[in-house]
């Protein structure tokens, strides 16, 4: 077993299987179980999911890489990482403001998230105890505010506990388990629902939905949904990736360790339809159905199926997984900072900030407004692209060519020119114009949607 490393000293990912498991595990979450498929619904099926995932290839992935190669040329949390090249660069030490705008939307994820997250085990555990079936089943485990504070609690508590272990005796001993294990229980339930699809056309609805796009159906609110979505699913700009680039070594190849991170994302999200959707449209839903596709209907359709509490209870354990490994990352990205400028221990930093975590999701329960109208939109359409597009003129205007190439020293010269020209010119007017438009669809009635023609 490796040994603790001793206070003020930086840890390393154990091996790069532990690496890939625990980024993995913290871009495949609830963005590709729960929210990817209500996305694709309310904006328009296909044609969302082919902008999707240009939008993953074409700027979180470059995106991806530079958080990375901020990480492990520091080896420091966000904000410290941020600062120190800043300096080494011979700019400001402001420009850690990019860490901070990161750090400060990932922990707000956080706190909704949890929420979500406790109302996936609550799902998970009356599935298994037949509360599907009734009622009265479903409202034992989550009807009422006092059992979603409950289930909110046992979730962040075990997110705490994790974190608060370290790297490699809480983060790497979690995920290098679960995350084989949600990918074995993926693959069954999907092929469950496509075979049970054949039988009534439902499998190739799903495919055509996915599949064959209608761009009439875009706009500027399909973009904006588009580009979060990817955001807030591969998990960058949320300081998450550059927290575990610090944990890298330098033999680490990034651009291919960020492509098979991002490629596998994109790809639990596609198969994640194809679990959903063929059950969705064999019932006759719509699948536009918002938020409640996840957590009303398909509790629904799973108390009316032969087996569906069984089905339904591995569907939301299946869920959890993916929710957990990516709630310690997001703890993990605060924990590290404070782990680094405090006199406190590592599991009583992850424990109060846990516990701050809780109290403002806990507003949300209470306060669907808060939490829908105010956190939500808060940190992921305005901070995660925000973020983002920090990144991206962090890495493209301050950072020197030369620290950028001797980081990213595996990627070929297509590669890496690819990714400069894309860092420093693409991203940084794309995401800065969807961060605009989504501010403006939020606060300001559309009306820049409507002069571009995009509403």
């Amino acid at each position: 077993m490796a040994a603790t490393p001793a206070p003020g000293a930086h840890a390393h990912w154990s091996s790069r299987f532990a690496f890939i498991m625990a980024a993995v595990g913290s871009a495949v979450g609830l963005g590709n179980l729960w929210r990817f498929p209500f996305q694709t619904g309310e904006n328009g099926g296909s044609a969302f999911v082919l902008i999707y995932i240009a939008c993953v290839a074409l700027i979180a992935f470059p995106v991806l890489m530079a958080e990375f190669t901020i990480g492990r040329r520091a080896q420091k949390s966000a904000v410290s990482s941020t600062r120190e090249l800043a300096l080494e660069s011979k700019k400001s030490g402001s420009w850690s403001f990019v860490g901070w705008v990161c750090m400060a939307g990932g922990f707000l994820v956080l706190t909704t998230y949890s929420v979500i997250a406790g109302q996936v085990m609550a799902m998970s555990a009356a599935g298994f105890m037949g509360g599907f079936a009734t009622d009265a089943g479903a409202n034992m485990f989550y009807g009422t505010n006092t059992w979603r504070i409950v289930w909110q609690i046992v979730f962040m508590a075990l997110t705490c506990w994790i974190v608060s272990r370290g790297l490699k005796g809480g983060i790497e001993s979690v995920v290098t388990i679960l995350m084989p294990l949600f990918f074995v229980m993926l693959a069954a339930l999907t092929v469950f629902a496509v075979i049970r699809g054949f039988s009534d056309g439902s499998t190739a609805q799903a495919f055509t939905y996915l599949f064959t796009p209608d761009f009439s159906r875009v706009d500027g609110g399909t973009m904006v949904s588009a580009l979060g979505q990817a955001f807030f699913s591969v998990g960058v700009a949320s300081a998450i990736m550059i927290t575990y680039g610090s944990y890298l070594t330098k033999d680490t190849n990034i651009g291919e360790s960020a492509g098979l991170i991002s490629g596998a994302d994109t790809v639990v999200a596609l198969i994640a339809g194809f679990m959903i959707f063929p059950i969705v449209f064999s019932a006759g839903v719509d699948p536009a159905a918002g938020m409640s596709l996840i957590f009303t209907t398909l509790p629904n359709l799973f108390g009316s199926m032969p087996m569906g509490n069984l089905i339904g209870g591995a569907f939301f354990f299946l869920a959890f997984i993916a929710a957990l490994t990516s709630s310690i990352s997001l703890l993990e990205a605060t924990v590290a900072f404070f782990d680094e400028h405090s006199n406190f221990g590592r599991t009583q930093i992850a424990w109060m900030l846990g516990a701050i975590a809780f109290l403002i999701g806990a507003g949300s329960v209470y306060s669907p407004e808060f939490g829908a109208n105010f956190l939500d939109i808060l940190s992921g359409s305005i901070l995660l692209p925000f973020g983002g597009f920090l990144v991206a003129l962090f890495t493209g205007w301050v950072l020197p060519k030369a620290i950028l190439k001797e980081e990213l020293s595996h990627a070929s010269g297509r590669m890496f020119g690819f990714f400069h020209f894309m860092i420093r010119w693409i991203i940084p007017v794309v995401v800065g114009l969807v961060l605009v438009l989504g501010i403006d669809a939020l606060f300001l009635g559309g009306g820049i949607n409507a002069m571009l023609g995009l509403g």
